[in-house]
């Protein structure tokens, strides 16, 4: 079970600015802890997420002579793919791919289709660079604006990811409107579909919701799941209410018996600590 911690997405929604110094001794107690990734910073407009400005500041007071946890940081259009492919330290760039045309219009000011060129061309250059591309599919469970989506309409847009030979895929649960019930058939519909394609669950819930989601995904086999440290964060574009992440501890809660997570408890206790400096 991979587990990625995304502290930037706890973290782009607070609208006081946190400063770098404080960022960097989060994030570097979070590289203690054994998470496969983290998803620690954005190379996207400052004037579109603000608090996400120093990212390259941050990457360079970050140690990463001991740790196994790789990094990964979110860009939205090629300047910011070639800002993040420029620092070898980042192993993924994560892209986010609405499935639902008025959100990726609100997210990064492009159709689909023209974030479908920008995934082509990002992919292209990470594997030219060697890394890897992770295009996050939002609104992956449905959405709120009246826009199309079905099983079918997630399956047409992974053979066309596929195609341009994409290998990671998560699916954003961005504004919280997934039920459990419709969980499982979409994960079990790709894990089934694409073997060769490694698939993710990003979800956002309220605290009382996490159980029954995620025990539709770990039903469905999905062993890559995002989380943030004591549930904060959402998505400031989706211009709703806030839907805080999973909670990384009750993701582990839950899988705890069924998976050797091999994290360090005490660096984790250490992480929760320091968080309240952050996240009030």
């Amino acid at each position: 079970m991979k587990i990625i911690e995304c502290p930037r997405d706890a973290m782009q929604g607070i609208h006081d600015f946190i400063p770098t110094s404080l960022k960097i001794d989060y994030i570097n107690l979070l590289l203690q802890v054994g998470f496969d990734t983290i998803d620690f910073g954005s190379f996207v407009s400052p004037k579109a997420i603000p608090q996400m400005a120093d990212t390259a500041d941050v990457l360079k007071g970050l140690d990463l002579s001991s740790t196994k946890s790789k990094l990964l940081a979110i860009v939205a259009n090629i300047r910011g793919v070639e800002a993040a492919l420029a620092f070898e330290e980042i192993s993924y760039l994560g892209f986010p791919l609405s499935l639902s045309e008025t959100f990726q219009q609100r997210n990064t000011n492009k159709s689909i289709e023209e974030a479908m060129q920008v995934v082509s061309e990002a992919q292209d250059q990470c594997m030219a660079k060697g890394r890897s591309l992770v295009v996050y599919l939002s609104m992956g469970f449905g959405n709120p604006y009246g826009d199309p989506y079905s099983v079918d309409y997630v399956l047409d847009y992974v053979k066309r990811l596929d195609e341009l030979g994409v290998s990671i895929i998560s699916l954003a649960d961005t504004v919280g409107v997934a039920r459990p019930e419709e969980i499982l058939p979409v994960f079990s519909n790709l894990l089934d579909s694409y073997s060769n394609i490694e698939f993710g669950a990003h979800l956002h819930a309220a605290p009382h919701q996490v159980k029954e989601k995620m025990s539709a995904v770990l039903e469905s086999g999905c062993n890559r799941i995002d989380g943030a440290l004591r549930g904060f964060g959402g998505c400031p574009m989706a211009e709703d209410d806030l839907v805080g992440n999973v909670a990384t501890e009750q993701i582990i809660e839950l899988i705890d018996d069924q998976d050797d997570l091999r994290l360090d408890r005490e660096a984790l206790s250490r992480c929760q600590e320091f968080s309240y400096k952050i996240f009030s």
